[in-house]
């Protein structure tokens, strides 16, 4: 797949990068998104819900009522669950959410969701850029050339730009993030991928 070189203006510098067909012409696999999504989310969770056991409560130990001659049920401890201000029975624990997944599916999730951004058009490319001060007025304004304005974007650089990342951090549905960083989760949440130039060849090895 060929595409055009877009300044950062938005206009054609005459220049065309061919994407690799190994990346973004494969079929895309469904199900290698879905884990590789799934996987991500989990990975969010803190898992640090908690709740008190009848263990952990602070009470006293005595015996509430005679065991025999009540009319209800036996009870030996003001921290059963089945009174007020007892513990949670089967309450939630801290627990990891995260599962392992195989690189190579991995792999295949991230190109099967580059493939589905080339296929829909999803995908235009940038000469490279740096910015001299980290100003969100300067980053909005690339946008906008790019007509990518309003709208949720991943630029994706070879290495880390510190001015370019501090100046979109604010800006809403817009995300900066390098190869290293790249995940399913953010090509497919992204509507349009802004390739720099020079990631064009390393997005190859991802």
């Amino acid at each position: 797949m060929e595409l055009k070189v877009l300044s950062i203006k938005g206009e054609e510098t005459g220049k065309t990068v061919e994407l690799s067909d190994s990346v973004f012409g494969i079929e895309p696999n469904d199900h290698a998104i879905y884990l590789d999504v799934k996987q991500f989310l989990a990975n969010q969770r803190q898992g640090t819900h908690k709740s008190k056991e009848r263990a952990e409560i602070v009470g006293s130990t005595r015996k509430i009522k005679k065991q025999k001659g009540t009319g209800t049920a036996r009870a030996g401890s003001i921290k059963s669950p089945v009174f007020r201000g007892g513990g949670r029975a089967f309450g939630p624990r801290p627990r990891n959410y995260g599962f392992k997944l195989n690189a190579k599916l991995k792999e295949l999730a991230r190109k099967s969701a580059l493939s589905y951004k080339a296929k829909t058009g999803g995908i235009i490319v940038v000469e490279d850029f740096n910015m001299e001060s980290a100003k969100t007025k300067e980053f909005a304004q690339i946008r906008k050339d790019l007509k990518v304005d309003g709208k949720r974007s991943l630029v994706i650089f070879n290495e880390a730009n510190k001015n370019v990342y501090l100046a979109s951090r604010n800006i809403p549905k817009s995300e900066v993030a390098t190869l290293a960083e790249l995940n399913t989760y953010s090509i497919m949440k992204a509507g349009t991928i802004v390739l720099v130039e020079s990631s064009v060849e390393g997005i190859g090895n991802i």
